[in-house]
């Protein structure tokens, strides 16, 4: 899956890769329940296999941001900014702000 999709986060609703998605979060819940032993910790790892999606999901969109702030000298992005990518983690931010801070 990896060498032909470049990451390893398979969802359990890929219906070519179904048993594999759930297969996948199994080891997420078990990592998470401290039940998994170090052995397939470290073989997942060495896989760049991800825990934690959103975790991922954040790093990658402050990568983004970063490379937008490069670019531009700032980190004010605007909705009316075109770059679609940028505009995601506007958006992103402003739900994690929401979830975070307003319940």
């Amino acid at each position: 899956f990896k060498a032909q999709n470049g990451h390893c986060n398979v969802s359990r609703n890929d219906a070519q890769n179904k048993t594999l998605g759930i297969w996948v979060k199994t080891q997420r819940m078990l990592y998470k329940k401290n039940t998994l032993s170090s052995d397939r910790i470290e073989q997942l790892n060495s896989i760049g296999f991800i825990w934690n999606k959103r975790n991922d999901l954040w790093k990658e969109k402050f990568n983004q941001l970063c490379a937008f702030k490069a670019q531009n000298g700032h980190s004010n992005v605007s909705t009316l900014d075109i770059q679609e990518e940028y505009l995601e983690f506007k958006s992103y931010t402003t739900v994690e702000f929401h979830r975070l801070h307003m319940g």
